[in-house]
């Protein structure tokens, strides 16, 4: 992953650690919980999108 493509994946993550902070009530002292839950998701829903648009397996006659 490029530089370009690290710093984009901080800021997706942040946003969403900050989403996930203020629907709990902007708890004090448990920044790493929502940061860890948010990467969590994120690299969740890019796992699941690159299985989504991957192309299919090559079947090979035989």
């Amino acid at each position: 992953m490029g530089h370009i493509d690290d710093v984009n994946l901080e800021d997706r993550i942040r946003e969403r650690a900050h989403a996930l902070w203020e629907q709990s009530g902007r708890p004090e002292g448990r920044e790493d919980e929502f940061w860890y839950r948010a990467e969590h998701e994120i690299r969740e829903m890019e796992q699941l999108h690159d299985e989504a648009t991957a192309p299919p397996p090559t079947m090979l006659p035989g």
